[in-house]
């Protein structure tokens, strides 16, 4: 959970947000080695202070303190309903989001689907946001409804590789390359697998309802659990500390049923990716393979999303700065160009699975353009490979079908029901831009061009103060349907960056901006 915080050591900034004081010591409450009940103490206290102070009403702080709270609390209705009560947040999606879920981990299915209506009746910012977690709770709900058939299904039909289509994410083509490289799964390191389930003493369902301070063992080592597991569509990842300390801090992906896909794709980009661009893509240190669970070990950062900036610009109705935008277009085609230049597909490119970077040094106007210095530590990082593609089991000339089902990403040949490859990348990268400059999902149209053809343009028109390359960018992009694009991202990247170059005031602003932004989004 991300809470915004500023360098409290101004008094006058106390004074004029009294709330600050708090949110420091709730942040080294959390990173310290503090009991359930003395948090709980202190979170309760921070809300008594201010629940009935208007100030605060509507702000995302004091909503994720409520959450906080919330988290620790075996009465979660009775909270929910005196935020209600007390009109906190009402018109924040984060709310109707936080307590679907709990229902939803409560397997109260109709309450949680009511709480989504709820939230997107009463118009709740980001509208799209939230639409888009009603549509990923129903596709959790249906995959549930589904499962016992699904693993009944007859997968003995082998997968015809000829063809010239395949889906890529359906159970049978999963089975069948999972089966085929088991072998090389065999040898990788930190790969454990066990016919058995799991059977520590803590049942891992027990964590989605209750998680603060549970000790998870496995592999010899024991996982302390710190702070709210973040949902994903099949999946619940939990910060960890291993053997309790507070120094050595991972990520815990715990998934049902089990899914080793992941790992696998984790460890071609350890083999693919050069050294220099290997933090770009996150690392995963061991996979737990049970009969009923997998437990993915990877690294954490603590520094929020991309998302989480979006997000930050979005609360205040200013728009985010063009030459930021433009640092995170960089680095995102420096990504994808990698990755399909080793024969990688992520498959889910969007905000969410953009972790920020940070350089543990001062940012310097030297080394930018070569990654090296600080920059090379500043950026972003890539994660959930659960829909990663290895281009290397599949014919040369392959083309995949199928749809990934996340709102706001079908990619037009999804939405047109023709083949696609790099697309699904690509059309993620150009969403994600497109809610930076935005603040919205893309909507796209179909022109008809002078030839007598068409193309595809986003539906809301490009200020006219922003730069050429957007335009450019986005049609290029969007109407690409040759194979390997790598070409074209290595063109479109280096466009942005001698844009960026362009002007030496650019580059200072860049920075400034950035250390703004860490000193305002804060992990906790």
């Amino acid at each position: 959970m991300t809470v915004m915080y500023t360098d409290l050591s101004d008094n006058a900034s106390s004074l004029l947000d009294p709330l600050l004081p708090w949110l420091l010591s709730i942040k080294k409450a959390l990173d310290s080695s503090i009991s359930s009940l003395e948090l709980n103490k202190i979170l309760l206290d921070c809300i008594g202070t201010f629940k009935h102070n208007p100030q605060y009403k509507n702000d995302p702080r004091f909503l994720k303190i409520w959450l906080l709270y919330l988290e620790g609390s075996d009465d979660f209705e009775n909270v929910f309903k005196e935020m209600e009560e007390n009109n906190i947040c009402r018109g924040n999606s984060l709310l109707y989001e936080l307590y679907a879920g709990f229902l939803e981990a409560k397997e109260n299915w109709k309450e949680a689907y009511m709480v989504y209506q709820t939230g997107i009746l009463r118009k709740a910012e980001p509208l799209e946001r939230l639409e888009r977690a009603k549509v990923l709770f129903l596709d959790r709900l249906s995959y549930r409804i589904n499962a016992s058939s699904l693993q009944k299904t007859d997968y003995n039909e082998s997968m015809e590789m000829e063809k010239s289509c395949v889906n890529p994410w359906s159970a049978s083509t999963t089975k069948e390359l999972l089966e085929r490289i088991n072998p090389q799964m065999m040898k990788y390191a930190g790969y454990h697998p066990s016919k058995k389930a799991y059977s520590g003493d803590v049942a891992l369902s027990s964590l989605q309802n209750s998680s603060r301070n549970k000790i998870v063992k496995i592999g010899g080592k024991k996982y302390e659990i710190k702070g709210c597991p973040v949902k994903g569509g099949f999946a619940q990842v939990y910060k960890a500390y291993v053997n309790s300390n507070p120094d050595e801090v991972v990520a815990l992906k715990i998934q049902r049923p089990p899914f080793p896909w992941e790992f696998h794709m984790y460890r071609q980009l350890d083999q693919r990716i050069p050294d220099n661009q290997s933090s770009s893509f996150g690392y995963a240190h061991r996979l737990h393979l049970f009969s009923d669970y997998s437990i993915l070990v990877c690294d954490y950062l603590s520094h929020g999303t991309l998302q989480d900036v979006i997000n930050s610009y979005a609360v205040t109705g200013k728009p985010m700065e063009e030459v930021l935008c433009i640092y995170y277009t960089i680095e995102m085609l420096h990504m994808l160009e990698t990755l399909h230049g080793v024969g990688i597909i992520h498959g889910d490119f969007k905000p969410d699975n953009l972790l920020i970077r940070y350089s543990r040094s001062n940012l310097t106007e030297d080394g930018f353009k070569e990654r090296s210095g600080p920059w090379r530590d500043q950026g972003l990082c890539l994660v959930d490979w659960g829909r990663g593609i290895d281009l290397h089991l599949f014919p040369d000339d392959i083309e995949f079908e199928g749809d990934c089902r996340t709102s706001g990403f079908r990619c037009v040949e999804m939405q047109e029901r023709k083949p696609w490859t790099f697309q699904v990348d690509t059309y993620g990268l150009c969403v994600v831009i497109h809610m930076m400059l935005h603040h919205s999902y893309m909507e796209i149209v179909k022109k008809g061009t002078s030839d007598g053809g068409y193309m595809y343009l986003p539906k809301a028109p490009f200020k006219r103060y922003w730069s050429d390359l957007w335009k450019d960018l986005f049609t290029k992009l969007l109407n690409n349907n040759s194979g390997n694009d790598c070409e074209l991202l290595r063109n479109l990247r280096k466009s942005f960056e001698d844009n960026l170059h362009s002007d030496d005031k650019l580059l200072r602003k860049l920075k400034e901006l950035l250390a703004k932004q860490r000193l305002l989004l804060c992990s906790a």
